[in-house]
């Protein structure tokens, strides 16, 4: 047979096998509508080969009992959730006006991502690298039991080497320390960076390992949360990472803008069960009786009411997503939000035009300066979006802005690691603290404020005069946003 015969025979198998492939796997996934499309493109204009990517890239993970709880442990779990859903109900458990003005928030949390109430909760807000860093060490040093500590990006530069040289000095003072990274985000990073640590006996655990040199079958799946619990006392939660950019020494970023949280108090329970159960997916860790190590904490630091929310890939439905669309629509006078990237789907832009139109005063921050490209451009493209129904965007300038924040009507307040974009409503392990108090949430605000005295805006008149190249590139993202 000729070759000119074959090379149709050839492309009629590829073009069949190609639409097996786009029916099986994405058509019976029943994912959002979005999401298909985007790979529909992908495997059609790169036929099998866009098939391996979506191995890598696009398989879901599975949803029953992904971290391996005994019955008894999802027994336990669901009587806590229940009995403060009756404790709602019956107007017990929320004290305040302000918790009763945001009971349906407050349920929603509790029923979907099992997000227990606390309400005796001290917290110290940082935004800058070297400030968060210090009062994290100086509690490392203090601790007297346990480090269990879990970062996204662990880099192995000056900052890291400090941090790896503590826990080892704490690991043989007899101090039990766990470590968990991430091995995707933390990619410059080996098992062998921690080599004295885990000689001194302290334990380190890799999440979602490659099982095949540097293939990772899930490079897709990140564990985005940054966390740190110390004595069942002290818990860190927020955007920053570990790494010398996070204290402004990349001439790239330049100052690093961020904020993160130091908590006590007993929602320093919900924290210290997140880790626990990642520690466990990761894998090697000992059993622990996970009632007993998720509620060791008994002691009352404060007033402030907090819920420490969860979500990932492995979630049935976007618990961090949807409670920011929960606040968005309940928000009556003001809204504010700082994200590195702005890539929402069609349900959370929707909530942001209707409050636009109800005149809700909306401000949006973001970086003014890309550390990907693509989701850059994505971003230009929403924001672009939303000015036209009366949004103030605001461009970061002073360096590169990480926060991960939302304030509404400066009394509720949410600070975590969830960016807003398609990568953390659905293929990324986050967990943000939501936080009930006028107080915090004001400081909140008020940062906002004066982070724009180092922004400038993009107003209507500056975006509609955008080149036609930077048209094109926002086209061409917010076409793949689904999937950035």
């Amino acid at each position: 047979m000729e070759l000119g015969n074959i090379i149709p025979i050839i492309v009629t198998i590829i073009t069949v096998i190609n639409i097996i492939l786009a029916i099986g796997v994405l058509f019976f996934e029943k994912r959002e509508i979005g999401f298909t499309l985007a790979w529909i493109l992908v495997l059609f204009f790169i036929p099998i080969v866009g098939f391996l990517i979506y191995i890598f890239l696009g398989r879901k993970v599975k949803h029953k009992n992904f971290y391996g709880l005994t019955a008894e442990e999802q027994e336990f779990l669901q009587e806590e959730v229940d009995a403060q859903v009756e404790a709602i109900n019956n107007k017990e458990l929320l004290s305040s006006p302000l918790l009763k003005k945001h009971k349906d928030v407050i349920e929603m949390n509790l029923r979907s991502s099992n997000s227990l109430l606390t309400t005796d909760n001290q917290l110290t807000v940082f935004h800058d690298g070297h400030d968060k860093f210090d009062h994290l060490l100086a509690d490392i040093q203090s601790a007297e039991k346990e480090i269990n500590l879990q970062y996204y990006i662990i880099q192995p530069d000056s900052l890291g080497i400090r941090l790896r040289d503590l826990l080892t000095e704490k690991a043989k003072q007899g101090v039990k320390v766990r470590v968990l990274y991430d091995e995707i985000g933390s990619k410059k990073l080996s098992l062998a960076f921690f080599k004295t640590l885990r000689e001194a006996g302290g334990e380190v655990e890799v999440f979602f390992p490659s099982i095949l040199g540097p293939i990772n079958f899930r490079i897709n799946n990140r564990n985005h949360r940054k966390l740190c619990i110390i004595d069942g006392k002290i818990a860190y939660i927020g955007g920053f990472n570990v790494g010398n950019e996070y204290l402004g020494l990349d001439k790239k970023f330049g100052y690093w803008r961020d904020t993160h949280l130091k908590i006590t108090g007993q929602t320093i329970n919900d924290i210290q069960g997140r880790f626990i159960l990642d520690w466990h997916q990761a894998g090697k860790g000992e059993l622990w009786n996970y009632q007993e190590f998720c509620f060791q904490n008994s002691q009352q630091s404060g007033q402030s009411p907090v819920q420490i929310i969860s979500s990932g890939p492995n979630s049935k439905t976007e618990h961090l997503k949807n409670m920011y669309i929960k606040l968005i629509m309940s928000a009556k006078e003001s809204i504010r939000i700082q994200t590195p990237y702005f890539i929402p789907d069609t349900s959370f832009i929707d909530a942001c035009k209707m409050a636009l139109l109800s005149g809700v005063d909306l401000q949006i921050m973001i970086p003014c300066k890309p550390d990907h490209p693509f989701v850059y451009w994505a971003t230009w493209s929403y924001v672009g979006e939303l000015i036209d129904y009366g949004a103030k965007i605001l461009l970061y300038e002073n360096g590169f802005l990480h926060a991960k924040t939302i304030v509404v009507d400066q009394e509720v307040a949410s600070v975590g690691t969830m960016n807003i974009d398609s990568r953390s409503f659905r293929l990324n392990f986050e967990v943000n603290a939501v936080i009930y108090d006028e107080e915090e949430a004001c400081q909140l605000y008020r940062l906002f404020e004066k982070d724009t005295e180092h922004c400038s805006v993009l107003t209507k008149e500056r975006y509609h005069q955008r080149s036609l190249w930077i048209k094109f590139k926002e086209g061409v993202s917010r076409l793949l946003s689904p999937i950035l």
